[in-house]
């Protein structure tokens, strides 16, 4: 049920009281989001379900849908160690390098790929991120 998928933002506002912070691949749809860029640096955040006729509906669907014209999405279950150090790198090139997302993102995987870290070498740890959408 892709449309049931969502992302936690913040169940509290400034003073502390509890909000609705679940935002719903509906609410996705309806946003005006012309962002350069999405990041969805989560577990399975690139997949969906297999829509005939429409292809992968899920949350990079719905963030492109909204303006934006590429996400970085998962598509396995990922470690949050390496991943911190992934999107460090990633960010790195993206940001201070000005490299664009898809050169960043190939330079942060084969950087995690000849990491001196030696259980990070294996694709687990790096190769679950994409960028979808736009590639310049």
């Amino acid at each position: 049920y892709p449309e049931l998928s969502g992302l936690v933002v913040s169940l509290v506002d400034k003073q502390g009281k509890p909000q609705n912070g679940f935002l719903r691949l509906n609410d996705i749809f309806n946003l005006n989001l012309p962002a350069e860029l999405v990041v969805l640096s989560a577990c399975q955040t690139g997949s969906g379900k297999n829509v005939k006729g429409e292809g992968i509906v899920g949350l990079t669907r719905g963030f492109m849908y909204a303006g934006s014209p590429r996400v970085i999405a998962s598509l396995w279950n990922v470690n949050d160690a390496s991943t911190a150090q992934l999107m460090k790198l990633f960010y790195q090139k993206y940001l201070q390098e000005n490299l664009p997302p898809a050169e960043a993102l190939r330079q942060a995987q084969l950087a995690m790929w000849q990491s001196h870290q030696v259980d990070w070498r294996t694709p687990y740890f790096w190769a679950a991120f994409t960028l979808q959408g736009e590639w310049r």
